[in-house]
């Protein structure tokens, strides 16, 4: 199988052998990485995603570290059909404010529940959560123990970002009801200046954009980052695997074809793509959930368990619409001028 990754950068570490332990040679993209102290905005991110889904189930795991400030937030969230915002979910954590524990990225605990530890370079993470607000030790209302495995390497945009697929396995506590988890999910990495000023994205002056994927197999996926500058919602990173061959994007674009007619979330999206060999890929994709929420104070994001179709083939992934603060505003309040959806201040919706 042809992949390329980062120049330079691949996993060496492999499975110990009978009777042997495990020795973990540590990436440099595993850690936190060095920064100018006198930068308050200095930024890591480590986000896992993941699914169950037959059961309409998402889940995910948002450490946003700011290590000169020596804090961290920290979100831990499980959503299906059945909510749609942080106070309807099945559960929402997001903690503010943290202390950052004196411990390395690649074995680190933080107080919101979330543990991580990198038991394989680049390629192998063992995720564990445990409501932090928990009413005893026998209490296993909200939970997780999974495994994340690589199936091809990270894929870079510039030197300080990363995306990677894999497969998780392991298990899902929700209300008592414990849920086996085996499906493809994601993950991804940033660090550098982040600052929460600004209009657009990520001090861009884009105030919308997207992040999609899907994965089939081993053999057959994409991703895709888009940005709208005020051209459409174009592909600035991202990749094309088809049969066993992968390739970054060259240049793409990211529709959203219907939006729920309340909520405004997307419910049917497009991806079309033009990978570095020249291959086109066309994806449609159904959203099966939504959640709505603000990942950072100037990133608002929906993120969907998506059925995508592409090539012949129907596998599952995500699709987040993301905007600025600032972008999401003007959004919803020209949808409300619009009266797309009419309701006004101090009016009750009669189901």
């Amino acid at each position: 199988m042809d992949r390329t990754g980062s120049g330079g950068r691949s996993a060496t570490a492999g499975e110990p052998g009978e009777g042997e332990a495990a020795v973990v040679d540590h990436h440099a993209d595993d850690e936190f990485h060095p920064s100018d102290p006198s930068d308050p905005f200095w930024t890591e991110t480590c986000w896992f995603t993941f699914t169950v889904p037959e059961r309409r189930l998402s889940g995910q795991f948002y450490p946003f570290f700011r290590p000169n400030q020596g804090v961290l937030s920290a979100g831990a969230f499980f959503w299906d059909d059945t909510g749609a915002t942080p106070a309807d979910i099945l559960h929402a954590r997001h903690f503010w404010h943290l202390p950052i524990p004196d411990q390395p990225l690649s074995d680190i605990s933080m107080a919101n529940g979330i543990s991580y530890r990198c038991v394989e370079a680049l390629s192998r993470y063992e995720l564990s959560y445990r409501d932090p607000d928990a009413e005893g030790p026998d209490d296993a209302a909200v939970g997780a123990e999974l495994t994340f495995t690589a199936i091809a390497p990270p894929n870079y945009l510039g030197e300080s970002h990363l995306d990677q697929p894999g497969r998780y396995q392991g298990t899902i506590t929700l209300g008592g009801e414990e849920l086996s988890v085996d499906a493809f999910g994601f993950r991804d990495r940033s660090w550098g200046e982040r600052s929460q000023f600004g209009r657009g994205i990520h001090g861009t002056p884009a105030r919308c954009g997207g992040y999609s994927y899907a994965t089939a197999s081993e053999l057959d996926a994409f991703h895709a980052i888009t940005m709208d500058f005020g051209t459409g919602s174009l592909a600035i990173h991202g990749y094309v695997l088809r049969d066993g061959v992968w390739s970054k994007v060259s240049s793409g674009s990211r529709r959203v074809l219907r939006r729920d007619e309340h909520t405004a979330y997307p419910t049917d999206v497009a991806v079309d793509l033009e990978d570095e060999l020249g291959r086109s890929l066309h994806a449609e994709g159904r959203c099966l959930n939504g959640l709505g929420l603000f990942l950072n104070p100037n990133l608002y994001s929906v993120n969907c368990l998506t059925e995508w179709t592409f090539d012949g083939i129907t596998a599952f992934g995500e699709d987040h619409d993301n905007w600025s603060a600032t972008g999401i505003r003007e959004f919803l309040r020209d949808r409300l001028d619009a009266g797309s959806a009419p309701r006004q201040r101090g009016q009750v919706h009669q189901a």
